[in-house]
């Protein structure tokens, strides 16, 4: 269940809502349809720590998924900025996202997590939020979309499954997240269509659009990926 919930609009929802404040809702706006686009550098993000993760340990795991999601954006930056065009990648990201992960029986059983380390971890992921949304403020609307979707949570909680639970239980987890974005897009998708015309109660509506799809997509899409013969239970 963690990896769904982390789809959630947690970290990206305030960023954007920092902006609205602070830059405009147009400016906001434009920086979703550029966040939306940058679910295609976060779910690669996913699929390289997954894959490396069951040969090398954390941090050359991390080390190279960073460098990916890096470079995925660099090339995001690129394009024109278009809510079709975002629309369109983060829909490939979506669907190609199951096939891309590797073939692991996660492990159920294992070590509970130390509430020291899980405290220390969730500071470390408070303090990246903060650094990338002052950061954001000042690089434009299509950088302050990108690095809204910095994989700062996904890198605390890989990092520490990995740690815990072992390479398996982090594919497993990072698999959950890739498919829990789909309620990341329905927020981020509604912010671009919605805040030039409501104003501030579109976040409202972002966060109702994005729970109802978290709904969906858990009845519609928890199902076994493709090769598996197991795969995490909710809890």
């Amino acid at each position: 269940m963690a990896g769904w919930l982390s789809g959630l609009p947690v970290v990206v929802g305030p960023i954007l809502l920092f902006l609205a404040v602070e830059q405009g809702e147009l400016f906001a706006a434009q920086s979703a349809t550029a966040a939306l686009a940058a679910m295609f550098a976060m779910i690669a993000f996913c699929v390289v720590y997954a894959q490396v993760a069951q040969h090398r340990n954390w941090p050359w795991a991390l080390g190279i998924a960073l460098g990916v999601w890096a470079l995925v954006a660099l090339i995001l930056s690129w394009l024109p900025a278009s809510l079709p065009l975002s629309s369109l990648i983060a829909l490939v990201a979506l669907l190609a996202a199951p096939y891309l992960f590797p073939t692991v029986r996660p492990v159920m059983n294992g070590p509970a997590a130390k509430s020291d380390k899980l405290l220390l971890r969730m500071i470390a992921g408070a303090l990246l939020t903060l650094a990338v949304t002052l950061l954001a403020s000042t690089v434009g609307e299509r950088w302050s979309g990108l690095l809204a979707v910095f994989p700062v949570l996904g890198s605390v909680m890989a990092v520490f499954s990995q740690q815990t639970r072992g390479p398996a239980f982090t594919a497993a987890l990072l698999r959950a997240t890739a498919t829990g974005m789909y309620c990341f897009a329905a927020f981020c998708l509604t912010l671009a269509l919605a805040l030039p015309v409501l104003g501030m109660p579109a976040f409202a509506l972002g966060v109702a659009v994005s729970m109802a799809m978290l709904l969906v997509t858990r009845r519609l899409l928890v199902r076994p990926p493709p090769g598996d013969t197991a795969h995490l239970s909710p809890k």
